[in-house]
């Protein structure tokens, strides 16, 4: 199998590399993001493995479908960026890594959520001054606050057994509650979560129902002082209904490593560059809101499993030996 590696990073190579040892695969590295301007690059190879912010419309689909291309890979758990009618109708089988380190992204919206808490980056800037000033550093103990967790799947779970541990009262949501969580978590409507939590936490799928689930009339109902992490999905949140909750102070801290308009923004090295992203910009001067670029997932354990569960697919998919994670239509819709 011929696969065309979009939108790779010296790391996508280093572990897809280790990865296809077991399996001999041709694998051909390509810098450029999978776009429509981009795709005709794909000729000649059989699968396409692409990444998040890479561009997986109808328009992208037929021209790959043109130059040969059967199956697509995504290194990634999230599918909303492909058009699975499309593909669909073209014959093309998309394949996805459903689960790579739960606990990954987990930690990091705790990181988030410690971090705004204690103001470690505004202490660290303020020590690497000279400055050894605590006004203005002041936390709370997470000791007895009620956090909200949005979305019980694996990484939900994680985080709120993170929290529960540090002993927090955890109150959940899910249209699915799991009995994993049975003396963790109380199930609540989301309209008890959202005004009855300290923090609030997201950690579900973006789908019709979910996107902006927390917009202007969300965070009306909002604890004052709220404390938002957002480690899912970016069009989850309403980012200008933030700022006006930020600026009105019914949102106290906001942990963001996900962005509704991420997708011209991270993964690449923008510092030399004027961000001509008004909303982001705005939102970068707030100094009880922190950002990053979408590194939850980013640990050796998850990138390996990632390379691997990639890997396996298109051997699924070639073989019909294994487990191929297909994504299908039902599941978009579901």
């Amino acid at each position: 199998m011929r696969i065309a590696v979009f939108n790779a990073k010296p790391y996508d190579q280093r572990f897809l590399d280790a990865a296809n040892h077991r399996y001999d695969f041709d694998l051909h590295y390509l810098e450029p993001r999978l776009l429509t301007s981009t795709a005709r690059l794909a000729e000649g190879h059989d699968a396409v493995c692409a990444f998040v912010n890479d561009d997986l419309g109808r328009d992208v689909l037929e021209i790959l479908n043109r130059h040969g291309v059967r199956l697509v890979v995504l290194r990634s758990a999230g599918f909303n960026h492909v058009d699975l009618e499309a593909a669909d109708s073209l014959g093309i089988t998309v394949a996805r890594v459903p689960a790579y380190s739960p606990h990954a992204v987990a930690e990091h919206a705790l990181a988030l959520l410690l971090a705004l808490n204690r103001k470690i980056h505004r202490a660290h800037n303020r020590v690497r001054e000279g400055n050894f000033a605590l006004e203005g550093l002041l936390g709370f103990d997470m000791q007895g606050k009620t956090v909200g967790v949005v979305g019980t799947g694996k990484i939900g779970q994680a985080f709120a057994r993170m929290v529960h541990g540090m002993g927090c009262k955890v109150v959940a949501h899910d249209p699915f509650p799991t009995e994993a969580l049975q003396g963790l978590a109380r199930y609540v409507p989301l309209a008890e979560l959202l005004s009855s939590s300290d923090v609030v936490s997201l950690h579900c799928p973006l789908t019709p129902e979910t996107f902006h689930l927390i917009d202007e009339a969300a965070i009306a109902t909002m604890r004052e002082g709220v404390t938002l992490i957002n480690t899912s999905r970016g069009q989850l949140v309403d980012t200008q209904a933030v700022i006006e909750g930020l600026k009105e102070g019914r949102i106290g801290n906001v942990g963001l490593d996900v962005y509704e308009e991420e997708g011209d923004l991270f993964f690449e090295d923008l510092s030399n560059r004027v961000i001509r992203d008004d909303v982001f910009a705005r939102l970068q001067t707030f100094p009880n809101v922190l950002v990053t670029g979408h590194q939850g997932f980013f640990t050796e354990e998850a990138l390996a499993n990632i390379a691997e569960t990639t890997l396996a697919n298109v051997h699924a998919f070639a073989s019909g030996e294994g487990t191929l994670h297909r994504v299908t239509r039902a599941m978009a819709s579901g």
